[in-house]
């Protein structure tokens, strides 16, 4: 070989890998614009609109990083690149970014599985494990709460979803359970009739379904009343405090006594 069939050899490799690039430059181009057209008409298309936000947001984003791999996957077969190769490579990549991201992962796929279930949605109130606030924000691998003494809580999901989840949010009422404890030989329909009055006093205490008392145990120095009390979500601990109040007024009006814990201590007389 020659050194002019060298410099032939070397041209021609030149135009075709040229061609190859230039293919790949066109075809990038394209593929970007096409992408971007497609995310405006999945943005404003009506399912999106119907969906919840974060699950919007969510399928957006993994439709956009799936056109763009696909978009890889073409520009490399342009440029010639063998395909068993490439596979073998991501999967040895994806074996090992698994391993090191294994706890990611897990709050990831915790994350998926909060938008698809919707175990609890943006500002309700939750207990979630050993935390407990208003969940201000749910993200791909972590849920943001609130505490009720205004404390910002990281979340991881994966810890979330592997725990039990009480969502005090979920429904438009509550039950307020209260218990209120009187001495050995005070009238019980009388106490009875007292806790039901000041429960339908209450201007914010549902009357459907209605108050409900009753006398629930004979305790070692006290009878112990239960108080049950259906109320708005929002105005569960303004009536829980309000009839703590209340209750106590009326029960000091009444003469009723409330039972201590007390100790009867007898000294016996050595000339006995």
């Amino acid at each position: 070989m020659n050194f002019e069939t060298f410099l032939n050899n070397i041209a021609e490799w030149a135009t075709h890998a040229g061609l190859k690039l230039l293919a790949a430059v066109v075809v990038l181009i394209i593929g970007r614009l096409l992408i971007k057209w497609v995310m405006k008409l999945v943005g404003k298309g009506k399912m999106s609109k119907k969906l919840d936000h974060t699950v919007a947001q969510f399928l957006t984003h993994a439709l956009r990083i799936a056109l763009y791999v696909i978009l890889v996957i073409i520009i490399i077969g342009i440029l010639g690149v063998p395909m068993a190769s490439i596979i073998t490579v991501l999967a040895s990549a994806g074996v090992a970014i698994g391993l090191a991201l294994q706890g990611a992962l897990t709050n990831l796929a915790g994350g998926i599985m909060i938008l698809i279930f919707h175990p609890f949605r943006l500002d309700d109130f939750i207990e979630a494990g050993s935390f407990s606030g208003t969940v201000k924000d749910i993200g791909f691998f972590y849920t943001v709460l609130c505490t009720g003494d205004n404390r910002m809580v990281t979340v991881p999901n994966g810890t979330i979803m592997g725990e039990e989840i009480v969502n005090y949010s979920y429904h438009d009422t509550r039950r307020l359970d209260m218990s209120f404890s009187v001495a050995y030989g005070t009238d019980v329909a009388r106490v009875k009739s007292i806790l039901l009055e000041e429960a339908g006093r209450h201007e914010l205490a549902l009357k459907d379904p209605a108050p409900f008392c009753r006398l629930t145990k004979q305790n070692e120095s006290s009878l112990d009343f239960a108080l049950r009390v259906w109320v708005k979500k929002e105005d569960y601990w303004t009536v829980n405090f309000d009839l703590l109040e209340t209750v106590n007024d009326r029960f000091v009006a009444e003469g009723i006594e409330v039972p201590f814990n007390q100790l009867d201590v007898h000294i016996a007389n050595p000339k006995d």
